[in-house]
């Protein structure tokens, strides 16, 4: 992964005299270090090396990296991340035309081993609803952006003034925009791509929507340790808009499987769905029934007008949705798992193991 990451960040359109770049190594991992000093890297690449302590986080070794930052915009790529290469220059004018406050833009990610099987291919529907659907949504609403732990460009000194990320949450993206938004500063998204690689088994998949999970679970409780504070800072539209977004999608993860369990449950004991003679049960059941079926279609129309951008090939996979949110599902409770007794372990993803993606 670390010569076509190097390739890709040469590949950028940005005179090398004034980029300066960072590439962060744990102490833990001297073999790709070494690996990388064969490499032959111009003079605009430094290696830093982040002292083992913990937490064992990327947003420890990002903070840890800022210290050595020359620019006056940092941007984040992770390992297997492949950006366009007018990136920089776009996010650029994106700040230069911007209001003083935007401190960030975050650029769209999409899956560049999309085909490979099932699994990467509902990853790359949801990646196309999320990036190229809901953010851009939230921005035109001016709500909050939470934003994605790659491709997000920042105004040097906003990031420093807000103390940068929180090392222990293991979405840090996700809580440094809240934060942004807290203290006056907002994000927009940057019509350009980043190109990266999806888990293409299920382990790795699932480990890594566990932190996720487990991150926005820590996102969402820390914020909300002083409601009547976030709500003062946010405003009730973005307060609610806070609430939806994030509690939403916790709490509607650990809430779907309980429905099909309902459902077994009454199936596997002959149990009536309603009672005929009560009238209360009956609107219960229509009501639940309702909600989950706008909710089913809601997402698979907003998935089916994202797929517009070159992944039409997929539509007929949005079918099978419903089954891969129950995967999340299985990760939510996970994550909720884990936020209770290993709140601030990271579980690492592997990458470069895709056979659509030439080998890094």
């Amino acid at each position: 992964m670390l010569s076509q990451l190097t390739q890709a960040l040469s590949r950028l359109d940005y005179p090398a005299a004034r980029l300066d770049i960072k590439l962060i190594f744990e102490s833990v991992d001297p073999d790709t270090l070494a690996y990388a000093e064969t490499l032959g890297l111009p003079p605009n690449f430094e290696f830093i090396v982040v002292p083992d302590r913990q937490p064992r986080t990327k947003p420890k070794a990002v903070n840890y990296a800022l210290h050595f930052a020359r620019g006056d915009f940092v941007v984040i790529y992770d390992a297997e991340d492949q950006p366009d290469p007018g990136q920089l220059r776009k996010a650029l004018d994106a700040f230069a035309s911007g209001p003083p406050n935007l401190a960030c833009v975050q650029a769209r990610l999409t899956i560049e081993n999309a085909p490979e099987n099932w699994l990467t291919k509902q990853f790359a529907i949801e990646y196309a609803a999320l990036f190229s659907g809901i953010l851009p949504t939230l921005q035109r609403l001016g709500l909050p952006i939470p934003l994605g732990g790659t491709s997000n460009h920042f105004r040097a000194s906003a990031l420093k003034w807000l103390g940068a990320w929180d090392a222990f949450n293991v979405t840090e993206d996700a809580d440094l925009g809240m934060r942004l938004y807290r203290h006056g500063y907002i994000c927009r998204m940057l019509d350009c791509e980043t190109s990266e690689e999806a888990p293409c088994s299920f382990k790795p998949w699932l480990y890594q929507r566990t932190r996720w999970l487990k991150g926005w679970m820590q996102t969402y409780f820390v914020h909300m340790r002083a409601p009547l504070k976030l709500w003062r800072q946010l405003g009730t539209g973005r307060f609610l808009g806070f609430q939806v977004m994030v509690g939403g999608l916790i709490f509607s993860a650990l809430v779907h499987p309980l429905f099909y369990a309902l459902i077994a449950l009454k199936i596997s004991t002959g149990t009536p769905f309603f009672d005929p003679s009560g009238v209360l049960g009956l609107h219960v059941w229509l009501l639940a029934l309702f909600n989950v079926a706008v909710g089913y279609l809601a997402s698979m129309a907003l998935c089916l007008i994202t797929l517009r951008r070159g992944n039409a090939r997929l539509a007929l996979h949005i079918l099978f949705m419903p089954a891969y949110w129950l995967l999340i599902s299985l990760a939510a409770y996970r994550a909720l798992l884990q936020l209770i007794t290993r709140p601030f372990y990271w579980e690492k993803t592997e990458h470069g193991v895709s056979r659509m993606t030439p080998s890094r």
